[in-house]
């Protein structure tokens, strides 16, 4: 297999010299009318083939180039650096060159097959590009909130670029990663995304977050790709594509933003792809090391406590960025968590008050782990508990539970062991399960 084939770069060079007609906008709409198959784009092959085998999960960049600075190879350097051997078997990499200069992209597939040879021939990266002639008119689009022209025409041929590459992913693995071109990866993100993934089976999603910037970590199923390729492309120039994207799972019946924390990929370039302007978000949340999200396997959640308005007691167990939030506990008050099936735990971690509201912690507290499930009036509930430890500053971290604990544990359970003025906020409860050797 040729990396880079000899007549993919005659093809941009006959490209460049040939402008497109202008008939060429009508078959890229010609299909809007079945969202649910992809758009009839014939692609340019850059660098390596599609595998026959669906892999777990296919990243996605679009890239352009930039007046200043580059960082489209670093994001693939750290993309495969920061994925262990069996992780990249379960990833491909897919990069759409979307620059209409043909010379600039024949440059970077050259120096992308350089330097990921490998991971080319392996099936675990591809470079295509959608010719300019697919592309619907850029010119006399309209001037949304007020935004430049030039700025609109950049927004809205992303979109496209988007669009095309979306289309492209639709059936090479189960579930679609976007990234943008100037992107750092936490380490084993994977694992991380799979263990997400797997929390979530029996709920509804569209859109899965994994960093709070952009269009970087935005999770979908491949099955809603050519939706929201075709979403994109009908909108083109109406927004940029992360106010898009929100209007999408809005329309899908996902109300709310699911994302996670700690965030997966963190922004590194300093300079914009547009003009060249400088663009130093970052995202605080983003943590290098984030292959320790807890499992949380599947529970029941119950507590006495006086619930303040939404802020149940489910929202506290989970891993999105939400927190229970109730009236001022007495002692003997309680919050319990009843799992599903008994379970092994090594390691629980609960967290209490917030950075807003800091003294609404618990004061006092212990936690405790219980056995022989039993019926209730107000649920199921262990009839056998053991005390693990006391909160400290209104947190607690029990390690090694598994080698304490000689039973199959059924419930966790919080006590309040003293009356208290200030409301509590449970922000975060994590389990970490002990996994079954052939796991």
């Amino acid at each position: 297999m040729l990396l880079f084939q000899e007549g993919n770069k005659r093809q941009l060079r006959e490209a460049s010299a040939h402008p497109p007609s202008s008939e060429r906008y009508v078959h890229t709409f010609r299909d809007l009318s079945n969202f649910s198959g992809t758009i009839n784009v014939t692609y340019r092959y850059l660098a390596g083939t599609p595998l026959n085998r669906k892999k777990y999960l296919t990243i996605g960049l679009a890239s352009v180039k930039r007046k200043r600075g580059n960082y489209l190879l670093e994001t693939i350097k750290s993309i495969f650096d920061q994925s262990s051997y069996e992780e990249l078997k379960e990833i491909v990499v897919v990069v759409h060159l979307a620059d209409f200069d043909l010379v600039w992209c024949e440059n970077q597939v050259q120096e992308i097959t350089r330097k990921f040879a490998h991971h080319i021939i392996a099936g675990r990266l591809l470079v295509i590009q959608a010719p300019e002639e697919y592309y619907p008119s850029l010119d006399g689009l309209k001037r949304n909130y007020n935004d430049p022209e030039d700025r609109v025409r950049f927004r809205s041929k992303q979109n496209v670029d988007y669009a095309f590459l979306l289309n492209f992913c639709t059936n090479l693995s189960h579930f679609y990663m976007m990234l943008e071109d100037d992107v750092r990866c936490s380490r084993n993100f994977l694992t991380a995304l799979k263990k997400v993934i797997t929390s979530r089976e029996g709920t509804y999603w569209v859109m899965l977050e994994f960093s709070k910037l952009g269009y970087i970590g935005k999770l979908y199923h491949s099955r809603d790709l050519p939706r929201l390729a075709h979403f994109l492309l009908m909108f083109y120039q109406e927004m940029p594509c992360d106010w898009l994207l929100i209007h999408f799972r809005g329309l899908l019946a996902q109300k709310d933003v699911i994302r996670f924390k700690p965030s997966l990929f963190q922004h590194m370039g300093y300079y914009s792809s547009y003009k060249g302007a400088e663009n130093k978000l970052k995202d605080d949340d983003f943590e290098e090391d984030s292959i320790d999200i807890p499992d949380n396997p599947p529970a029941s959640l119950y507590t006495n406590i006086n619930v303040f308005e939404n802020y149940d007691a489910t929202k506290a167990y989970s891993t999105v960025d939400e927190y229970f939030w109730g009236k001022p506990p007495s002692t003997g008050d309680f919050f319990v968590i009843v799992f599903n099936k008994p379970i092994k735990i090594s390691k629980i971690r609960i967290a209490t008050g917030s950075d807003d509201r800091q003294n609404d912690l618990l004061h006092h507290g212990v936690l405790e782990v219980g056995e022989k499930l039993v019926g209730t009036k107000k649920g199921k509930q262990c009839s056998s508990f053991i005390t693990l430890g006391e909160f400290k500053k209104g947190k607690i971290e029990v390690q090694d539970v598994d080698h304490k604990i000689a039973f199959d544990i059924e419930c966790v359970r919080i006590v309040v062991t003293g009356n208290q003025k200030e409301w509590l906020i449970i922000r975060s409860i994590s389990l970490w399960t002990t996994q079954p050797p052939s796991q």
